[in-house]
């Protein structure tokens, strides 16, 4: 037990807890959004922990969910805000390695403590007891380490996803796992095949968007890749002996994604990008590797691996796309720059400049100067580009299929469509053709010509 910490709790949860002892009963609030005030972060969201039951606390509430009233949750609606109260529980015999089959609720705190994932988790407080940290969660904030509560064994028997949590916590917060629990994930990872796509899902994002996207280090170290994400193994295992390179394909990928803003899909298309060099390996006679070809086969791997994690559609065509480019080169005059954009979609061709740069920063320093001096360049025709309204797509070309028909006497169909792509082409190339008039005037010739 420690008391001298003090948390403030929101007014909402405050009424809450305050409500529930008034009745005579224990009420806490708990878990993360405990451990998120002592660390000085905004929680998220607040769970509260009671011994009252669940109809217990509807009756103090006036309006409430059952959200999960079976397993002892319910929502306490205030002011449109939700809070989920929880009874306090011992959890039953798990049977999928995920959830258990049956809840025992109980009256004793500490039992309902002993239940949870990590000590930094299992803290409870109200203002009239303080901190209850019976497991030394302070302690392992204060030492910077993931400690289960308890045995890790059993906590990650119970609950096999906890092991993807411990190294996701790790990377959020720059801590280290401590050792007994390091082990037995080394030992459990392979349950983690019973967990379902999108829970892993879920945790591998949270993972990739943190502070610390290269303690996915840690899950390769643990063994957990080995099972959710084989591929990125492979990556670990293969070197690059190159003078563009100082690291391995895993290496590398690790470093690009801390050189990049956290966001899901500039995170997940660095961790994406040279997925397939593992594949496209060759080495020469001189004994450089090289792997030709590479974005393509990563392009088609991340697609694959996407989907069987079950991510949505627009982070899987965002992903693809900057995966399928992240190598593209152009030629550092405007002509080019309009023909790439044109290609790779407006939407996507922006995107590619934060995408080189990491992939720059995490190369060896060979040639690393000129390297960036061409993507600046790059962008600062893209961005004259942009200011001076150029058309790079059919959306902003002079004409449209309408003006087409009306004007040039051309029918729905194929060959609209190709001669909108051939007047494009003319625009890319030269930006003083893209006037209604000329290029009436051009698809009449063009046409002509044709006949």
């Amino acid at each position: 037990m420690e008391n001298t910490t003090i948390i403030r709790l929101p007014e909402n949860v405050k009424y809450i807890i305050d409500t529930i002892m008034e009745a005579g009963y224990e009420a806490f609030a708990v878990g993360g959004c405990i451990r998120d005030s002592i660390l000085g972060r905004e929680p998220n969201d607040w769970d509260i922990t009671t011994s009252a039951s669940p109809y217990q606390v509807k009756e103090l509430f006036r309006r409430t969910i059952d959200t999960g009233i079976q397993h002892g949750t319910v929502t306490v609606m205030i002011e449109k805000e939700g809070y989920e109260v929880t009874t306090y529980r011992i959890d039953g015999e798990y049977e999928d390695a995920r959830h258990p089959k049956e809840v025992i609720f109980t009256a004793n705190l500490e039992e309902d403590l002993k239940r949870r994932d990590f000590t930094i988790n299992a803290m409870a407080y109200n203002e009239k007891t303080g901190l209850v940290d019976i497991f030394d969660g302070i302690e392992d904030i204060r030492r910077k380490r993931i400690r289960c509560v308890g045995s890790p064994m059993e906590r990650f028997t119970e609950d096999a996803l906890r092991m993807m949590r411990a190294v996701r916590f790790s990377a959020q917060l720059g801590y280290s796992i401590e050792e007994e629990t390091a082990k037995a994930i080394k030992e459990l990872a392979p349950n983690l095949q019973k967990i379902s796509a999108e829970r892993i899902q879920t945790e591998l994002v949270k993972l990739v968007v943190s502070p610390n996207p290269d303690y996915l280090r840690i899950a390769y170290e643990t063994g957990i890749t080995k099972v959710v994400l084989p591929e990125f193994d492979r990556c670990m295992e293969t070197d690059q002996k190159h003078p563009h390179h100082c690291y391995s394909v895993g290496e590398h990928t690790l470093k690009s994604m801390k050189e990049i803003a956290p966001v899901k899909a500039l995170r997940l298309a660095m961790l994406f990008h040279d997925m397939g060099k593992p594949e496209c390996l060759s080495v020469d006679d001189e004994g450089i590797t090289h792997f030709y070809g590479h974005p393509h086969v990563s392009e088609e791997m991340a697609g694959k691996i996407l989907h069987r994690l079950k991510f949505d559609n627009e982070t899987i065509y965002l992903v693809k796309k900057l995966v399928k480019y992240h190598d593209y080169e152009t030629e550092t005059a405007p002509k080019y720059v309009r023909r790439a954009m044109m290609k790779i979609g407006e939407d996507i061709y922006p995107l590619l400049f934060a995408v080189k740069r990491a992939d720059i920063a995490a190369q060896s320093d060979y040639q690393r100067t000129e390297k960036y001096e061409k993507v600046d360049r790059t962008e600062q025709i893209y961005r004259s580009v942009l200011e001076e309204n150029q058309c790079v797509s059919l959306k902003t070309l002079a004409v449209s299929g309408k003006d087409l028909i009306t004007g040039a006497g051309m029918q729905p169909g194929r060959e609209l469509g190709e001669m909108l792509q051939y007047l494009l082409e003319l625009v890319v190339e030269n930006p003083a053709l893209n006037d209604r008039e000329i290029l009436l005037e051009k698809a009449a010739e063009k046409k002509n010509k044709v006949q």
